[in-house]
Parts: C-alpha cells; structure tokens; sequence
C-alpha cells in the first residue's frame, strides 16, 4: 500500500515508497510552506517533494525527491558532495514533452552544477542540517540511473540492508549482505569521487546528532560552485585534491589518478570488503540517508599537505630525498645505584566491622536484656543464646550450649535489649554447642523495635531481607545489614533450621551506641584506662615492632632474644626486663609469663605486650615498685608460644575465629598436651615405696620415647624444654582464655581412667596462695556481679581450682615444669571471650594489671640462700634443699643460689650435695613479702678407711696403702699371739 503524503513527489509513484518513520508524520505548516510540522497519529509517510529526507529511506526503499537539495522541510541547494543530476530527472520527469536526448543530458555528472535549484530560506534558531547523497531514480527503460561510477554507492544488482535500528525490513526478494561484508563489487572503490560528499564513516568527525551542520573543527568544506564559504576553524584541501582522512583506509576516487596517502591502506585485489571503518552507517537519529561510502575527506595533516604540490599530475607529492646523518656514538659507564629492596607486604589487619558486638560472649549483656518467644527448658533458655557459649558435657545439662526455642515455627525470637538507642550494624550466629544433638538455623529475618510493641522489619529496599544462617553448629557467619537501623530492641526471627534438628542458635549482635537525647545524664561507661598503651591487636609483625619499640626506649633493662622456631619458621621471641639484661644473678629470682600456648586465645598475648611498656615507661618515670621489681627480679616475657595458630586466628578476626579456630599448631598439636608425661612414672614409684630414695621426686628425667626424632612433638614444645633447662626459673604463668579461673598442678588426674579428680601436688598449700594471689586481685573474677562463663560456678571456689579436678590434662606443661624443674607454675584464665574484640582491651588491662605484678612479687616469697663449699667459698651447683614434711625438692643453680616458694611458718630446712656431708638449718618464713636468708655451708666428706670412694674423692697414694695394709697385718698376728 502507498503511503498517504499531502504533496506528492514527482516520481512518488514510480520509486519505492519506503515505510516511513512508524507513528510519526511530517506535513507543511500553514505559516511556512518550507517547514515541516509532526503529526503522531499518522503511521508513516512517503518521501513526497517536502517530506524529511529519512521518511523514505526508513523502510530501505528509493522514494522519489521533490527538490534538488533536501533540508527538514524546506527546499535547499544542491548539499555540498550530492548527486547534481538527481534534481534536474526529478523536475523533467514531471514533464513528458521534454526530449530524450535533453533528459539523458541532464542524466550526465556535474549537470547539476550548471543549473542549482531555488533553496526555500530556513526559518531562525534551527541548525542547517546535514546533506544527503543522491539516490538512483527510475528511468523507465528497465535500468536503475545512479550516481556515477566511483561514488561508492551500490552498482547494479547489489542491495542494502536498511540501517541498524531502523526497525523496516528488507524488501522482498532482496539478499541482506553477511554481518561485516562491505557493499561493493570487485572493483568498486570506496573513496567518493570529486565533488561529491558522502555521509560520514563511523570514527570520524560527523555532524552532531540531528543537526545538519558539522561539528566545530571538521575538515568539511562546503561543494564547489555554491557560494558558501567555508565554516570557521575548518581547512579544505587544495584545489582538486580529494585526500582522505589519514586515519581512513579506503583507496581514492576511480580515475582521479591521486596516490592513496603514506598511511592508507587499499582493500585487497579481488575482495569487496573495504577495511574497517570505512563504510558504516551515518548515526542514529540524524536523518541521513544510510550510505556505504565514506564522508567528505578531512583535510590532510601539516605533514600530508606540506608532501603535496598543486599542480602536480593526480597530486603525488615527489618523494623526499633521505639525509645521510652521521651518528658519533659515545659509550658512557653508568653507575646504577642499588634500589632497596621493597618491605614484604603485611598481612592484611582483618576488618573488623564498623562498630563494636554489644557484649553478649564478654557478659556485657546481662541475662535480663535477652528475652525469647519460648525455650525448651531453662537450660536452654535465652540467656543461654550467646555466641561461643559452651555446653556441660552431659544431656540435658542444666546450663546448654545455646538457646533453643520450644516450638518449631516461624513465630519463634530471640531478642536482645540493648538498653539504649543503639545503631544495629550486623549480626553473628552459630548453631548449638552439644556433644549429643546437632541444630541450627539456616536463614532468619531481623526486626527492630522501640518499644517492644511496634516492630519494623529490616528490609533491602521494599523487599525483606533473609539473611542466610549456619551450615554447621560450630563456625560463626556474620551477616550485615543492608543498612543500619538505629533502635533500641532487635529480634532474630529464624525461617528455616537444620531438617534432622530444631531451631536453637547462639548470636552476638554489632552496634554502635547512640546519644539519647532525652537523657540529660551522660550514660555510665566504664572508666577509661589512665596507662597510654598500645591497645589492639599485633600480629607478628606488629609484635615484633612494638618490642623493638620498647627495647629503643629502654635499652638498659630490656634484651630481645628467641628460644627457638615455630614449624612455619616464625621465631618465638621473649623479652627480658632487669637492671643486667642478658647476665644471672646471684641471689636473683627468675620469672617467667607464657602467653599464647592456644593461638586463638589472644588476651595474654596482648596482656603482655603491654605489660612491657608499662614496666618500660614505669621504671623510667622512677616509680618505687616497678623500680624495686625490676632490680631484684630478672623477668622474662615470652608473648607468643604459638605464632602459627595466632596468625591463624588473626586473620579471621575477633568475632569469627569461633571457639578452635587457631588452638592448635600448623601441625594440628595442642600445645598444652604435648610435654612428657612425668606423672605416671613418679606415681607408680610412690605406689612401690621407692621415692625419694630409689626413685626422685624433683627433677623426673625425660623418657627416652620422648628424645626419639619420630616422636610426636611440636618444635615449640621443644624450644620451650630448652628453654626452661636454660634458666633457673621460679615461678611461672600460662596465661589462657575462655574462662574467669585460675588453675593449679597436678592437672593431669591419677586415676587415669577418670575425667575429674582432685589431684594435689606435695606443695598444694603454696599453689593455692599463688592462685589466690591473682584471682582476688583481678577486677573481672572477683567482681560479685558476674554470671557464669559457661557452665561451671568457680565463685564458690574463690575462681581457683585444681587442674586435674576441673578436668583431666595429661603432658601438660604446669606438671611437666613442676617435676621436671624448680619452677612453679599455675594456669590463668583471663576472660570469657578467648578472642576479645580491641574495643574491650583497654577494660581488660584494667581488670589484670595489678593482678599481673602482684603475681610476679610472689617469687619473693619463701627462703632463699646460697649453698657454699666450707673451704673455698665456691657455690656447689645441683645442691638438693629438702623442707622437712614435704616431698618436693627443688636443687641449686650453677652459681649455688636457690630459691623455694614456702607459705608463712617454721620449716626445718636440708641442704645435701654429692661429695659433702648435709646440714639442716631452721628458718622462718614471715607474712612480709620478703624471702628469708637461708643459707649453707658444706663441708666435704671425710676419708673413709674404706675400699669404696665417694665419686669426686682424689685416689689415695700407694705407699699409704702399703701403710695401711702393714698396720693390717701387724694387728692380726698380735691378736693370735694373745692367749
């Protein structure tokens, strides 16, 4: 069907009416004959004399032309690069008595240029638009009358495809080219031939869409013969030199005899395919008519137009003759200076969330801010919902692993209060704790609240959020919230929970604490710390700074030195405090700290670290105590026992280490189970009535098992046993987390076949003064505030328990360091949280500080002495010191001095060496911190008329023991002379 126009084209009927711009419709406004109005309640149109020059050629079709030039709506002169002749056909054409022979003349090329058509002027305000090509006209003879060859437009037979975007479909019967074909036959050039303009190729410079004009700083001049001059800023090429853009590829014009540029390149023979980028369509929504040649050349470069001579035949520039230059090259020897080598990258601080937990795994959060819908039992009810919280070790345990609701449905909360507007960040769960059951939430929904009544779900735009749970009882999953939400309750709503098990989680909520501002009072907080330490977490090599930090600023008291390596090769470095760093003694006691056993049990480490600084700073400032405890006491801090397992921990992060995550080695050892079992074998000697004088009750040799090189044994469990083999120490700490407790030997129980026992060493008395010691003077434990860790009530103990009576722990290193040597060593367990996010560290520091140097005056407590030899005044090393009614004795170091922990009271005291007759001395121990001389003198053992020697004695010369044999004899025979 023919597409309705209001004025129909001269040869409307005989082109092909193409489909037209769909739903839209151009026609003449009644007050400017040359412009053109849009009407969208037509469909489409044809290409009658006025309508737009892209309503025809929409469809693919070849519509007629009703003027020589063509603008939006007005008649225009011949555009600079068209057709001339296409004009001239259409006027004759609309009238039959012209001759053949005048029609052919007006069908030849540049006739246009003799007779340019009337432009109807454009009104003001609207931007030229761009020119469009000439299209080939029907003749009526059966032949398609087109531009003239070297155009670049289609020859006969070769069809197009409609423009990209267009929305018209090929004619009928037509052959759509193949995806990144070109357009041409052999043969046909791609470059447009003289006087003629072409849309533009894709990637170079064309007008800006829906305008007619070019853009600033094009090179396109305007046509021959039209009077226009050319646009400011623009530069047209020579007269009669058609240069393509340097960065086009087509060939020039057939016939016009020109060289292509330095920098073109021709298709190649036999292919008619032009390079890439040469002919593309013109842009979308310009209302050019799609064409497959290039645009108008730009205009050639300063190098390209110095190259080419007017006048010159086709314009090939002469080639340029090369200048011989001769280069003097002088050889230099150049010092390249040694760039340093670039610092290894840190591992990566783990980011931490944006604020805080509120403190459900520390006890902040008080048992009456949980609330739940329901619970299972007491055992299980909501205060017991706290993330790491561990089980008792049988069913139905009155304190559980968690909270679990009573009914299995969608209905069912947990809630927390956070007692002030609070902003709620994130959220962290974890399934049950429990050997016998395993449960947990899949996914669970958050709401938040006000006032308890009005409950807001947290929602990820307009849609509720269903945050994804747990896969496994054990491993924490944090999940922030889409946004921030600041109220004061929040619930967890579970959705789904394990399929063999029923809705039961344990959760630690993110949030930051908001002003109240109808609250006058300033909230209460706790008081701030008045030491300036370094309060976060260090991993190894912020460890290792922070200690050299601290040995710069106080290079005459402090050493760093390693003991050994850990399996990854991380060197295990302690810190030695005293007034003769690196030097023993005589007379001073030797202390030692050991944190970090437990790499995810980071407290003690950071406990540590500050501890050095504080001595540092404190004995610089002259504070007396400190003063007094780092002169009499050589002090050795050794932070971090398993540097494996804490970078393991590390790098999981406060929150999401879980409860095991870092205990163990690389290897997989626990530490605090991997030293020699000494017990079994002085219990089976005490059994058999062999101790202390076949068999030793001090000093327990290691077993020979245990010195094989296929033995299981961690090389920091190695490093430590030398280490206390080294140094005389006396009193000790394993510093641990995950309970508020303190620990002391036997850990192991003797009933070997049971779990808990109550198993005292022969120093029971002075094990417990030390525990005492530390846990009434720490803050946290004896506090008569705090809730349960877990599930054992150590308050009605004082917080101290036997090891072995809590539970059993064989190879561990407070039995192996009592048996093995003279140190006596207990287990603290700082907090609740095993991993304590750094916003709790500074509180932390605060509840141990006067804990953590009371405990190390205690090494002053009991007798201390040196064991002399009575002729040259030399100490006697490995000197044994019994104390009457206890079986445990410790032995001299290498310089004779010793020190024994004894409670207030009267003790009668021995003093035996190898080779010297023992002595006994009473001595009193007072309730002042301050130990008691107690020293002895041994004189060596006489000459025994014997055959046997005491080992040390020099052998007695011969002709004594001639003497001595005579005086035999004589003897002898007098006796048998006698009647």
């Amino acid at each position: 069907m023919e597409p309705k126009s209001p004025v129909r084209g001269a040869l409307g009927p005989a082109g092909d009416a193409g489909e037209g711009h769909p739903g839209q419709f151009y026609t003449h406004s009644p007050s400017d004959p040359g412009t053109a109005r849009r009407d969208p309640a037509r469909c489409g149109h044809g290409a009658g004399s006025d309508d737009p020059p892209g309503g025809s050629q929409a469809g693919g079709g070849r519509g007629g032309e009703g003027r020589a030039g063509e603008g939006w709506g007005r008649q225009d002169r011949a555009g600079p690069g068209r057709a001339g002749g296409a004009a001239p056909l259409r006027s004759a054409a609309a009238m039959p008595g012209l001759p053949l022979a005048l029609l052919l003349l007006l069908v030849a090329p540049g006739g246009s240029r003799a007779a340019p058509s009337r432009s109807t002027p454009r009104p003001r305000g609207l931007p030229p638009l761009p020119a469009q090509p000439a299209r080939p006209t029907a003749t009526g003879m059966g032949t398609t009358t087109g531009p003239p060859p070297g155009t670049g437009l289609p020859a006969r037979g070769i069809t197009t495809a409609p423009p990209k975007g267009s929305g018209a479909a090929p004619r009928k019967g037509t052959a759509t080219p193949p995806r990144g074909s070109g357009p041409f036959p052999k043969g046909i050039t791609a470059g447009p031939p003289k006087g003629t303009e072409a849309a533009p190729p894709k990637g170079t410079t064309s007008p800006p869409k829906g305008t007619g004009t070019p853009q600033k700083g094009t090179a396109t001049a305007p046509p021959k013969g039209t009077g226009a001059a050319p646009p400011k800023d623009t530069t047209s090429p020579p007269k009669g030199i058609e240069t393509p853009p340097k960065s086009t590829t087509t060939a020039p014009p057939k016939g016009t005899g020109a060289a292509p540029p330095k920098d073109t390149t021709r298709p190649p023979k036999g292919t008619g395919t032009p390079p890439k980028g040469t002919a593309t369509a013109p842009p979308k929504g310009t209302g050019a008519s799609p064409s497959p040649v290039s645009a108008t050349p730009a205009s050639p470069g300063p190098s390209e137009r110095e190259g080419l001579q007017e006048g010159t035949p086709g314009g090939k520039a002469p080639a340029a003759r090369k200048k011989l230059v001769r280069v003097k090259v002088v050889r230099k020897k150049v010092v390249r200076k040694k760039r340093p080598k670039a610092p290894a990258k840190e591992a990566a601080a783990p980011q931490e969330p944006g604020c805080p937990p509120l403190g459900l795994e520390s006890l902040r959060v008080l048992d009456s801010q949980l609330r739940a819908s329901s619970h299972k039992r007491y055992g299980l009810g909501a205060h017991r919902g706290r993330l790491n919280i561990q089980s008792g070790l049988y069913d139905g345990d009155f304190y559980d692993g968690g909270w679990c609701a009573g009914r299995e449905d969608r209905e069912q909360w947990l809630e927390v209060d956070a007692r002030r507007l609070t902003n709620f960040t994130g959220i962290i769960t974890q399934g049950l704790n429990s050997i016998w059951t395993y449960d947990w939430v899949t996914s669970y929904k958050v709401q938040v609240s006000n006032d308890t009544h009005t409950w807001h779900p947290c929602r990820n735009g307009t849609q509720e959020v269903v945050f994804p749970g747990n896969k496994d009882p054990e491993t924490p999953v944090l999940n922030l919230l889409p946004t921030p939400v600041v109220a004061r309750y929040l619930r967890i709503n579970p959705q789904s929970w394990f399929q063999n098990g029923t809705i039961c989680l344990r959760a630690e909520v993110l949030g930051c604490a908001m002003p109240d501002p109808n609250n006058i009072y300033a909230w209460h907080s706790q008081p701030l710390p008045t030491d300036k330490l370094d309060f976060r977490h260090h991993n190894y090599k912020e460890m290792r700074k922070l200690m050299k930090r601290v040995s710069d600023e106080c290079p005459d008291i402090t050493r760093i030195y390693s003991i050994g390596k850990s399996y990854l090769g991380l060197k295990m470095y302690v810190m030695e405090i005293s007034d003769n760093p690196g030097h023993h003694e005589v007379g001073e006691p030797e202390f030692r700290y050991v944190a970090g056993m437990h790499g995810n049990e980071v407290l003690g480490r950071e406990l540590l670290l500050n501890l050095m600084e504080y001595l540092c700073r404190e004995f610089r400032l002259g504070n007396p105590r400190v003063v007094q405890l780092v002169t009499e006491t050589r002090i050795h801090l050794l932070p971090s026992m398993n540097p494996d397992g804490y970078e393991t921990a590390y790098k999981l992060g406060s929150e999401l280490s879980g409860w095991a995550m870092g205990r163990w080695t690389y290897e997989g050892i626990d530490l605090n189970h991997n030293f020699a079992d000494l017990n079994t074998a002085l219990w089976d000697a005490e059994d058999n009535d062999l101790v202390p004088h076949e068999f030793p009750n001090h000093y327990i040799p290691i077993p020979e098992y245990y010195t094989f090189a296929n033995a299981t044994v961690a090389p920091e469990t190695r490093a430590v046993i030398d280490w206390m083999q080294r140094y005389p120490f006396v009193l000790s700490a394993n510093l641990h987390g995950g309970e508020l407790v303190v620990t002391y030997p036997f850990d192991m129980t003797r009933t070997y076949w049971k779990a808990q026992e109550l198993t005292p060493t022969a120093d029971d008395g002075v094990f417990r003064w030390l525990a005492t010691v530390y846990a009434t003077s720490n803050l946290a434990m004896a506090s008569e505030e705090r809730r349960l860790c877990h599930y054992d009530d150590f308050m009605r103990f004082g917080n101290i328990i036997n090891g072995a009576n809590w539970h059993t722990v064989p190879g561990s290193m407070n039995d192996f360091s009592y048996l093995h040597t003279n140190c006596f060593e207990i287990t603290v367990e700082l907090s609740c949280d095993k991993f304590p996010h750094v916003s709790e560290l500074p509180t932390e520091w605060e509840n141990n500080r006067e804990s953590l140097l009371l405990y190390m005056e205690q090494v002053h407590r009991g007798i201390k002495g040196v064991v002399q030899d009575s002729d040259t005044g030399q100490g006697i090393a490995n000197a044994v010191i019994s104390v009457d009614g206890i079986n445990h004795d410790i032995r001299t170091a290498f310089d004779g001095d010793y020190w024994r922990l004894l409670n207030p009271g009267e003790y009668e005291v021995t003093a035996r060496a190898e080779g010297y007759e023992a002595a006994t001395r009473p001595c009193h121990v007072s309730y002042e911190n301050v130990p008691t001389q107690c020293s002895f003198r041994l004189a060596r053992v006489r000459r025994q008329r014997t055959r046997g020697r005491l080992p040390g004695d020099t052998p007695e010369p011969p002709d004594l023991l001639l003497r001595l044999r005579r005086q035999r004899l004589q003897r002898l025979r007098a006796h048998r002379r006698a009647p």
